[in-house]
């Protein structure tokens, strides 16, 4: 949801992810640190999609040097995202908080670096240092620092018992330039008294009323609802055409050596088997091409 609020000083996004999280957990078999790690990813991911028009995207990659490898995750203006990280067999004890450890998977030794595909080969990129790990102040640090605007992020994600996805949601708030000093005292006050934002989706908060609970009722104005999604671009035709640019020779190599291909997308673990007369007929398809 994308929303205004006091008299268009303040821009809001809210998103409620977990059908979206509980697929990627249920598609890289993540475990429940790397869930929350990658559901907070994620959810940053939609939101900050949902900032873009058209046919624009954005890449996300953290990789903060902890044993859960690099978070990569990529999103788009119409609500569509996927993401996986390097390593989804990593979990840890509930931090002093009682939370899960994201911080610790995540690690503090590295860069958060986001690249927005604006079209007609225009690329924005922006990079800062990982301050915490747990990704909401690294994404807050970021449009601080990167875009130069005063935002509070916040992400959470809560996992069952049995791995599958509780809740999982966020919210993005944005200070306009000019912002009445009341209004930001107001949003502080606020912010240090809410439940954590997985914790509302859990109780059934919609995305316009997590904005009502972080501003107030009565000023937030909605402008866009859109649903989200765990959507691949991947498919059987983008991978043999990959294929078919190897050019013939290396697909007879393959004819030759193992008889058949098979190739895996990192996105969302799907993976498509090519026998050895479809590996034909795509030398046959290059050897088109070439000529």
């Amino acid at each position: 949801m994308k929303a205004l609020a006091y008299d268009g000083q303040v821009r809001a996004y809210a998103a409620r992810t977990t059908e979206t999280v509980g697929e990627a957990q249920r598609r890289h078999q993540t475990w429940p640190t790397a869930s929350a790690a990658l559901g907070r990813a994620l959810t940053a991911g939609v939101m900050m999609g949902a900032m873009l028009k058209g046919d624009e995207t954005l890449t996300i990659k953290i990789d903060g040097g902890g044993p859960i490898g690099t978070i990569l995750v990529d999103s788009n203006a119409k609500g569509e995202v996927r993401g996986y990280v390097t390593n989804p067999h990593v979990h840890f004890e509930l931090n002093e908080h009682g939370k899960l450890d994201v911080a610790r998977a995540v690690g503090k030794n590295g860069m958060l670096t986001v690249v927005k595909d604006l079209g007609l080969r225009d690329f924005f990129t922006g990079q800062v240092p990982i301050i915490s790990g747990e990704l909401g102040e690294d994404f807050t640090y970021y449009f601080a620092s990167s875009e130069q605007v005063p935002s509070s992020v916040g992400v959470g994600v809560l996992v069952n018992p049995d791995h599958t996805i509780l809740a999982a949601g966020g919210f993005i708030l944005q200070l306009m330039p000019g912002t009445e000093e009341k209004t930001i005292d107001q949003i502080e006050r606020r912010l240090q008294t809410i439940p954590p934002v997985s914790r509302m989706v859990e109780s059934g908060l919609t995305p316009e009323e997590i904005l009502e609970e972080l501003l107030g009722k009565g000023n937030v104005k909605v402008l866009e609802t859109l649903p989200v999604a765990f959507v691949c671009r991947c498919s059987r035709e983008r991978i043999a055409d990959a294929l078919i640019s190897l050019g013939a020779q290396e697909i007879q190599d393959i004819i030759d050596k193992e008889g058949y291909a098979e190739a895996s997308c990192h996105f969302c673990n799907e993976t498509y088997h090519f026998t050895k007369e479809e590996l034909k007929q795509l030398k046959q398809l290059a050897d088109a091409k070439k000529a």
